[in-house]
């Protein structure tokens, strides 16, 4: 219809135009995107564009692998904490200190004997060979891991400071008769140890540390393959509590590359060197994507299982081993080692089961 006056005319064109103006501003305006987002200050502009997102696709991970989309760096809003049984321990929130990308149908390394059963879906563990618990010295084949719950449980955190930062555990909360093995470092690369993982059926998750591993990731690749997830346990194992935010990001961040350059999948769960910790390594993790910080309530020692508390094995304890070998283990091999962690483990009347089923 036409407008036959001048004046209306005038007020239509004049509110056409602050119309398309809102909307190209709208359109122009970017998404804020500060430090507060992770609960922590942002990195300087110097590491700004390398830590704050996944590698680019200009470099795309070896082996035709796709990267992962990267989640939330926050893990969301706090949750109330849990009391996790004997002597107090369970899965905390901060106490301020110390205590898939596709996999390729033949391994990197070309060896067939590598190749294995990819990851297998929330709930699932490597499937073991009938008898080969027998060949590697137990009297029984370790038992399948009951199904996780449906929903994860939620993992305490301890007051508001903690909102928008990982929490940390020790124990996951479950009265299932299951424990997590959690392998440390990676300084052993025991070639059997992929042939024990893999006939056992044995579930655990790795915590990688770049420094020992060198050119050597497709050992721990063959493990990831079984169905084990890889982990990070920082560039260079240094003592996080103390150290300046910006070194913490590097450590954190710097290790968080390498895993998704060398496998394609980005870490969600961390675990501090030695277990130490304070808020600015928190806030790094945070920043880094990190959405769970692993402690552990009981270790394998070279002698046998020692416990933060009480003497025996607790649902949901996370227990803590290394990838170490005759050196370290007075003369033991690591399978000898994990052997005896197994039956450490049976003995107590609890299986083994995936940690990222349920954190």
């Amino acid at each position: 219809m036409m407008i036959k006056t001048g004046f209306p005319r005038c007020l239509v064109l004049v509110g056409a135009a602050a119309v398309l103006t809102a909307c190209g501003s709208l359109a122009a305006a970017p998404e804020p995107h500060t430090g507060s987002r992770h609960g922590a200050p942002m990195p300087p502009a110097s590491l700004a564009p390398r830590l704050d997102d996944p590698p680019s696709a200009s470099s795309r991970p070896p082996y035709g692998r796709k990267p992962e989309q990267r989640p939330p760096a926050s893990s969301g809003p706090g949750h109330e904490g849990h009391e996790g049984g004997e002597g107090g321990e369970g899965y905390e929130g901060h106490d301020g200190g110390a205590g898939g990308g596709r996999v390729p149908d033949t391994p990197p390394s070309g060896d067939p004997s590598a190749s294995g059963p990819a990851p297998g879906p929330p709930g699932s563990a490597p499937a073991g060979a009938s008898d080969a618990y027998r060949r590697w010295g137990l009297d029984r084949p370790l038992a399948r891991p009951p199904a996780p719950p449906d929903v994860k449980p939620a993992l305490g955190r301890s007051g508001p400071q903690q909102w928008g930062l990982p929490p940390t555990v020790r124990r996951v909360p479950t009265d299932q008769r299951v424990v997590f093995v959690t392998i440390d470092d990676g300084i052993e690369k025991d070639p059997r140890f992929v042939e024990q993982a893999r006939e056992l059926g044995l579930p655990f998750t790795g915590f990688l540390t770049d420094n020992v591993i060198g050119t050597h990731y497709d050992y721990f690749d063959r493990l990831r393959r079984l169905g084990n997830p890889m982990e990070n346990h920082t560039l260079t194992h240094p003592s996080l509590a103390g150290m300046a935010y910006d070194d913490q990001v590097r450590e954190i961040c710097g290790q968080r590359d390498n895993l998704w350059h060398r496998f394609g999948q980005q870490p969600r769960l961390f675990r501090p060197p030695f277990g130490e910790y304070d808020d600015t390594t928190l806030r790094a993790a945070a920043f880094c994507g990190v959405r769970t910080v692993v402690l552990w309530r009981a270790e394998m020692e070279t002698h046998g299982l020692a416990y933060r508390s009480g003497g025996h094995l607790l649902p949901g304890d996370i227990v803590l081993a290394h990838f170490r070998g005759p050196e370290q283990l007075e003369g033991q091999s690591m399978t000898e080692w994990i052997t005896g962690l197994v039956r450490a483990i049976q003995a107590q009347g609890f299986t083994i089961g995936r940690l990222e089923d349920y954190v």
